[in-house]
């Protein structure tokens, strides 16, 4: 699927900004990843409160074959009535994007060998007072 078919299909949405990622494309709607298209299929973020919905709805969980086994990340499919009805294609992007505004972004550990000294830490606690 190419970048100007996801953008066709998200206009009832939003203006959408499509990126290339592993051999597919990683949709974003004001910055925010909410979508993935992998093998001509679109995918959006899910969480435990519409994970349930998805399956309801018939949709399928984004699997990749990892290293040694699958692997299942918390994107299903779109529904197929979204493809054809405005409203459902809106409710269900309205869905992906709470999702990942709920997941938050991700937090990153610090770099190696930048974790402050105790000596440091006790300076710049002093250093406000």
């Amino acid at each position: 699927m190419d970048r100007a078919r996801i953008e066709e299909i998200f206009a009832p949405f939003a203006a959408v900004s499509v990126k290339r990622m592993f051999g597919g494309h990683g949709v974003y709607a004001d910055g925010l990843f909410f979508a993935i298209e992998a093998n001509g299929v679109v995918y959006l973020k899910a969480d435990r409160h519409s994970a349930p919905r998805f399956q309801q709805a018939g949709s399928r969980l984004f699997v990749y074959q990892g290293k040694d086994r699958p692997i299942a990340i918390s994107y299903w499919s779109l529904p197929d009535q979204a493809f054809e009805d405005a409203d459902e294609l809106v409710f269900w992007a309205k869905s992906a994007v709470e999702a990942a505004l709920r997941a938050g972004p991700k937090r990153l550990k610090p770099a190696a060998g930048t974790r402050k000294s105790p000596k440091a830490r006790r300076r710049s606690r002093t250093d406000g007072e």
